[in-house]
């Protein structure tokens, strides 16, 4: 048969539906509903509630090829990708699985027969080996299949026995290795040199049969099941004759295309592998909606896509490419996954994005490391190098790492863990928290929520509590927190602010304040504002009924706001957090670039077209998988039950929601945007305001066109018109002022050269002047225009403050910085800067030390002259 990557992935699906298993297409690389993986990492994920039996599918054998990342957390082959033969960010798992349907000796069979007849592979070049206890499973190899036990193995738990976590499903493996022949280095499995590459595992069989119990027993499932996997890329190294599985055709490919993008012959490097392999991993990632953030599995895009830019400007890249490579990725795996080539563009546009940011801190960073590496002595990193190139140029620590390996060099760890440590400190000490009663503790009770229904209700006190204590009674001015056995008020979730209102009794008052959740419990927090409240009293709940209701509004509006966003950006975006409270909503969405006012524009005309619409809401609850069938939007990583509450209004939104809403889109009225920006890079945030509140900014707005209008003296149509014309005269007179400082700037230049003195053949000067701004400037480059070979320290005090300017002419940047000569007199005054080798800026604190540290100028000249 063929023995193309595609062409193999193609006989896996054949090859087991004959054998009735249903193909199902590849899960997406964020795991739904599963906060506990980072990543689909392997073939299995899809199917692990299925295999936990809280799932049911129409089917019960199945076959996938997975698409898997590995790059982040505890499974993480980041820093090893491009320096040895099989690790990868990104990969495919081909699979097979029996949900209680077959059992060993068919999953045996189909693995053996499939590799010895429809990919060819020879029998003798196949080993095996079992969990060491296994005799069932080693009882078909040996017996059954014919294996020679020459090239059996039994094996232990650490490697041979698996399990899904400390307790629950668990049971033997069968794992089946391909021997490359003598001449790759390396030992059988279960030897002391099995981690060589002569002897390769191509295929994992796991007979998942017992279920581990919270002591460690194992009780036989009464379904046994089989989950295999065998990576497409070891397979396809196997089948095609290589060692290495950058050597098959997909990464050939790959390759190929980045060198000539690049522009380099060289196909042997690890920098075209590294970047071969981050382009799937980065454009699949961008597919199934993570972009890059400073957080999460957005922070562990951003790390795969620096690496790659800096191998690229390793090679000698000076401008964005790996956005490029996107074609080719889509030649060679675009038929596979169609979603590749239907997100094009959107996967081209971040990736250059990131890139051109990335690119302006890349180079700057690599210098600071460079400088650091050139004063080191011995073999390993400062920790606080490390630290200060992750802190201040986003440097990964990994890819700092990637840097200096390729110099024999390590990593100070422990340093950077040190300063990670003390940043972290001041971060906890520059925070204010309300500890009194914290939001993960468990208060004990249950309260029964009835706000959906009703503003007010009769309610029964369960939990009393002040200064975080349980108490049993608050008296008149105490401030604390009362448990209810039901309550209307809503606690603080899904980005909804909590309830204010008043829990009453005959002579009894407590101001409610907040309403916050506490496990199956909901605490009121406020204040007594009459009489006693004791453990067992009956009150009467009554909410803030106003500003629920302009709460409800900013609630509604925002589920809009986002179907509206992805209506006008694209369906990437994705929430990244919101703030619902009765005076605004704060919406915050993962999206890699600033919003222009077009867009905006129409995001706010889509939302107020479907208020007009008044379509009616409907919300109800239904089985996760249901909602999700009928497109109801999740957030990823949010942990949902087996029920949810769906809210969906027409065709327009449907999401998973717990929060307040309107019974129709027209009680909104009015939705009125009023910032937006960024929060973090690829985390964008709008702020809008609805109902009366939207309207008053209208009117608002309106009376200060009206008065700007008349302060300018012009009708408020023709106002654009004036200030045109304003600005441009505003232009033109600093264009004049420019010109002026740069005649003041040339004489300037002209009176301070004369007393430039010269060292070694080189003009020396270092001179105060009264004038600042852009002048420093254009007075350095005057001056380097009349000096020739120059250094020059031009300094200025503004009320107090020093600002200073250093030039080096290019003829003497191989031996003097113009960054290090302003940081040396910067120093002396109080401060720091830095910039080019040719110029640099800095300022300072301290002007009375100024006229000593120009002084210096000439002592610091000679002496880099002379090392």
């Amino acid at each position: 048969m063929n023995n193309s990557s595609a062409a193999i992935r193609r006989a896996f699906h054949e090859f087991f539906a004959e054998r009735g298993h249903s193909i199902v297409p590849s899960a997406s690389l964020v795991p739904p509903n599963d906060p506990t993986l980072l990543f689909t990492n392997a073939g299995m994920v899809p199917f692990k509630d299925v295999f936990l039996g809280r799932e049911q599918r129409p089917y019960q054998r199945a076959v996938s090829a997975q698409r898997c990342v590995r790059a982040g957390g505890k499974h993480n082959d980041l820093e090893n990708v491009g320096y040895t033969a099989r690790h990868h960010t990104f990969f495919e798992m081909l699979g097979n699985f029996s949900f209680g349907q077959y059992f060993k000796r068919d999953a045996i069979s189909y693995a053996w027969t499939f590799l010895t007849e429809t990919l060819g592979l020879p029998a003798e070049r196949l080993w095996v080996t079992v969990y060491e206890d296994d005799d069932e499973a080693a009882g078909i190899w040996l017996d059954e299949v014919g294996v020679d036990p020459a090239r059996f193995a039994r094996i232990g738990a650490a490697d041979n026995f698996w399990s899904m976590g400390d307790t629950g499903p668990c049971g033997p493996c069968s794992e089946i290795f391909y021997d490359h022949g003598p001449e790759v280095p390396g030992g059988p499995p279960g030897s002391a040199d099995e981690d060589g590459d002569r002897y390769v595992e191509i295929w994992n069989l796991v007979f998942m049969q017992y279920e581990r119990g919270a002591d460690g027993a194992l009780t036989p499932l009464p379904s046994p099941s089989i989950d295999t996997g065998m990576g497409l890329e070891r397979i396809a190294a196997v089948a095609q004759g290589v060692t290495n599985n950058y050597d098959i055709d997909l990464f050939r490919h790959l390759v190929d295309a980045t060198a000539r993008l690049i522009g380099t012959d060289d196909r042997e490097g690890s920098s075209l592998r590294v970047i071969a392999d981050h382009i799937r991993a980065c454009a699949f990632l961008v597919v199934d909606g993570v972009l890059p953030s400073n957080e999460g599995r957005g922070y562990v895009l951003r790390r795969i896509i620096r690496r790659a830019v800096r191998h690229g400007y390793k090679l000698g890249v000076s401008e964005p490419f790996f956005w490029r490579l996107v074609e080719p990725l889509i030649g060679e795996m675009g038929e596979a996954y169609p979603e590749l080539a239907n997100n094009r563009e959107l996967v081209e546009r971040v990736l250059r994005l990131e890139e051109t940011r990335f690119r302006e801190t890349l180079e700057q960073g690599l210098r600071l490391l460079e400088t650091d590496l050139a004063d080191l002595t011995g073999d390993t990193v400062p920790g606080e190098t490390v630290f200060k190139l992750y802190d201040t140029f986003g440097f990964p620590v990994d890819l700092t790492a990637d840097v200096v390996r390729e110099q024999g060099l390590h990593l100070d760890m422990a340093g950077f863990e040190t300063a990670m440590s003390a940043q972290r400190e001041r971060a906890r000490a520059a925070s204010v928290f309300r500890a009194e009663y914290g939001g993960a503790a468990d208060f004990g009770g249950t309260t029964e929520f009835s706000g959906y229904e009703v503003r007010e209700d009769a309610a029964q006190v369960i939990g009393l509590y002040r200064d975080g204590g349980a108490v049993d009674a608050l008296a008149p001015g105490d401030h604390g927190m009362v448990i209810l056995d039901r309550t209307p008020f809503y606690a603080e979730a899904g980005g909804q602010v909590g309830d204010t209102g008043h829990l009453l009794a005959s002579g009894v008052e407590f101001s409610v304040e907040d309403t916050q959740k506490y496990a199956q419990a909901r605490g009121h927090l406020g204040h007594m504002v009459t009489g006693e409240l004791r453990l067992g009293d009956a009150v009467d709940a009554r909410i803030d009924g106003a500003k629920r209701d302009r709460t409800t509004l900013n609630h509604t509006a925002t589920h809009l706001l986002h179907a509206a966003l992805r209506e006008v950006l694209g369906e990437h975006i994705h929430q990244k957090g919101s703030l619902v409270a009765p005076e605004r909503l704060r919406f915050d969405f993962a999206h890699f670039e600033p919003i222009t006012a077009d867009q905006l524009r129409a995001i706010e005309a889509r939302v107020n077209a479907w208020i007009r619409r008044d379509e009616a809401g409907e919300i109800f609850e239904t089985e996760y998988d249901q909602a999700i069938e009928m497109g109801a939007m999740a957030l990823f990583g949010e942990k949902y039950g087996d029920r949810v509450r769906v809210v969906r209004f027409g065709d327009v939104s449907t999401e998973l929601c717990g929060g307040c809403h309107v019974s129709t889109t027209g009680r909104i009225g009015l939705f009125r945007l009023i910032a937006e920006g960024g929060v973090s890079a690829g985390v964008r945030r709008i702020e809008a305001i609805t109902g009366a509140a939207a309207v008053e900014r209208v009117q608002n707005d309106a009376q200060t066109l009206e008065e700007a209008a008349a302060k300018l003296r012009v009708a408020p149509d023709n106002l654009l018109v004036r200030l045109d014309q304003d600005i441009d005269k505003v232009r033109s007179l600093e264009r004049e002022l420019g010109r002026m400082k740069q005649r003041l700037a040339s004489q300037a230049g002209t009176e301070l050269a004369d007393s430039a003195q010269v060292i070694d053949g080189v003009r020396v000067l270092a001179a105060r002047v009264e004038s600042a701004g852009e002048s420093l400037r254009d007075t350095v480059d005057q001056l380097k225009n009349k000096l020739g070979s120059a250094v020059i320290v031009i300094a200025a005090d503004d009320d107090g403050k020093v600002r200073l300017v250093a030039g080096v002419t290019t003829d003497l940047t191989d031996r003097l910085r113009a960054g290090d000569l302003v940081n040396h007199v910067a120093r002396q005054v109080g401060g720091r800067g830095g910039g080019r080798p040719d110029f640099a800026q800095a300022g300072g604190s301290d002007a009375a030390a100024l006229p000593a540290a120009l002084e210096s100028v000439t002592d610091w000249v000679q002496e880099q002259l002379n090392q």
